[in-house]
């Protein structure tokens, strides 16, 4: 990958795009990026679904033609930290000194189409991306510093796991923002009001205790991506914001937020 830490890089094209991952992952492609130039302004009003754990108010849909099997759910764990929307709490605490990280997702479909993605902004203070090889996503697996990490195998209990080591991340780095979207949610018309039961939760890399979790409890029909929450530097702390904001953008409007360039 390029680390460029002091500027934004170029926009990708189909010339520079193989070397993001040339020294430790598999070159991104058309077929990998599909997903991440659509733009879409359907603007619908917004239901709200039930808090979990909510029945299922609509059948699971068929597979699209050429889609694969629905996943089956997954419980969600117990959550023994949560936070509020916006509760805004400190990582460690007391003696506390933890930075090796598992930031875990989770989510049920309520709709078979849905294929659900985790990724990771990482933001300088002014909120843009150093380059764009400070995105992490399912197409640029590992950060340029090598401080995090996307694994798509939540290991049976999990959907996806981010890792990530504040240890080793760039003095830059002021936040990390982890992002849930819906692959091809414009095309397939697609969005959060069918999905249930997602969630994140920060466990301790080391001993694999929950720090703190957040579940989100609003769904609606106009967001197909979703802030689920952020770690940031605050007078040399690092603090966790349940944010729980969606939008209704997909994954290349969310890079255009924060500075990805995406041809």
């Amino acid at each position: 990958m390029i680390n460029i830490p002091n500027r934004t890089t170029p926009p990708l094209t189909r010339a520079n795009i193989g070397t993001l991952n040339s020294r430790h992952l598999p070159p991104l492609t058309r077929t990998s990026l599909s997903g991440l130039n659509r733009t879409g302004t359907a603007a619908m009003e917004p239901v709200r679904a039930p808090a979990r754990p909510a029945p299922v108010q609509s059948p699971v849909q068929a597979p699209a033609s050429g889609a694969g099997m629905p996943l089956p759910d997954i419980p969600v764990p117990a959550l023994r930290h949560p936070l509020r929307k916006g509760q805004k709490t400190p990582l460690n605490s007391g003696n506390r000194k933890t930075l090796r990280l598992r930031v875990c997702f989770g989510w049920n479909i309520r709709d078979a189409r849905c294929d659900v993605d985790a990724s990771a902004f990482l933001v300088r203070a002014d909120g843009r991306v150093p380059g764009d090889d400070w995105f992490v996503f399912y197409g640029q697996e590992v950060s340029p510093d090598r401080s995090v990490a996307l694994s798509q195998d939540g290991g049976g209990q999990d959907r996806e796991v981010i890792s990530a080591d504040l240890g080793k991340l760039s003095p830059e780095i002021q936040k990390i923002v982890f992002v849930v979207s819906i692959h091809e949610a414009f095309e397939r018309k697609l969005n959060f009001s069918m999905l249930k039961d997602t969630y994140v939760r920060l466990l301790d890399a080391d001993t694999g205790e929950e720090l703190l979790s957040y579940c989100l409890e609003e769904y609606y029909q106009n967001v197909t991506s979703m802030t689920l929450g952020e770690l940031y530097l605050h007078s040399g702390q690092w603090k966790f914001n349940p944010v729980g904001n969606g939008v209704n953008r997909d994954l290349a409007g969310q890079c255009a937020v924060y500075g990805v360039a995406i041809a």
